[in-house]
């Protein structure tokens, strides 16, 4: 019972990631196309947005159901802090590692975040 309470919130998640994933792919071959130099900085823009997500995503769908109100509430705690740390480490070590291009990561990162903002808007159920 408490999976089919959370399955429609799973599959919402799920669409807004293959979407972010579709945006990313067209973002990195377009970017590939104009500006090589920016390819890197570019996927890893993508990643820094995908994973943390993905990983938030999956960590706040695992408990549903009234009995389980607490576990929801610190899931979606730990989640979130999670994906802020994904985040930071991600940012770390492209800066540090990759001596990547500043603008082209957080204009990546920011698309991105964009794209799921719209996709959530586009495909939330309708009642």
């Amino acid at each position: 019972m408490s999976s089919d309470l959370a399955s429609q919130g799973r599959q919402l998640a799920k669409k807004g990631v293959y979407v972010q994933l579709l945006v990313s792919l067209i973002l990195i071959v377009v970017i590939f196309i104009i500006q090589k130099d920016y390819t890197t900085a570019v996927v890893i823009g993508c990643l820094s947005f995908i994973v943390p997500h993905g990983f938030f995503a999956y960590w706040y769908f695992r408990y549903a159901g009234a009995t389980k109100t607490n576990l929801v509430v610190q899931s979606f705690n730990q989640g979130i802090k999670v994906k802020l740390m994904l985040t930071v480490m991600i940012f770390m070590i492209a800066f540090s590692q990759f001596n990547t291009h500043p603008l082209p990561l957080l204009g990546a990162y920011s698309i991105i975040m964009m794209s799921q903002w719209v996709a959530m808007y586009c495909i939330r159920p309708r009642s």
